[in-house]
């Protein structure tokens, strides 16, 4: 467990630092504190193996780093950066962000801005030429917090669910 950063929020601050396997399960309860994660982010009978499987995954790849924001002892922010080699434009690396969760209660306190701005500062210390990320159609409150931050709609996205029957091969 590494300490990343002191970030600013409403009344104080909270720690950034890197996510360990004993997270995983305050992880994945951010990740259904909204309406579309109650729907998919609930483990059948609590079962949290794939989400421990995946969090293996990600803290042995060096391009991954999952963080979590801590007030008290407690998880109240995460998000994934992972950092994208590619030949287009000029062989840039890129920054692709994943899972921005903030608590629900202590959404309005700056720690999203705080959150997302320390990784964009992160992409731009790994060398990355630009960042990205996807956010749901049905999020527009997401689409201008975004917005807020400097991020501008230039693709349309595209997704695939290889879980759902009738998917050609």
């Amino acid at each position: 467990m590494t300490d990343l950063a002191t970030l600013p929020v409403a009344g104080g601050s909270v720690t950034l630092r890197t996510a360990v396997r004993a997270d995983v399960p305050a992880v994945v309860a951010l990740l259904a504190d909204d309406e579309l994660g109650r729907t998919r982010e609930t483990p059948p009978d609590g079962d949290l193996s794939p989400y421990l499987r995946a969090f293996d995954l990600l803290d042995g790849d060096p391009g991954e780093l999952l963080v979590v924001a801590v007030l008290d002892g407690e998880v109240v922010g995460t998000l994934q950066l992972s950092v994208i080699p590619g030949l287009s434009r000029g062989g840039a690396l890129r920054a692709q962000l994943e899972a921005v969760r903030v608590a629900s209660r202590q959404r309005g306190t700056g720690l999203g801005t705080a959150l997302v701005g320390w990784a964009i500062e992160e992409a731009r210390r790994q060398g990355c030429a630009l960042v990205q990320l996807t956010s749901d159609k049905r999020r527009p409150d997401a689409h201008r917090f975004y917005g807020r931050l400097g991020f501008r709609t230039s693709h349309e996205g595209l997704k695939l669910d290889l879980r759902s029957p009738g998917v050609s091969r």
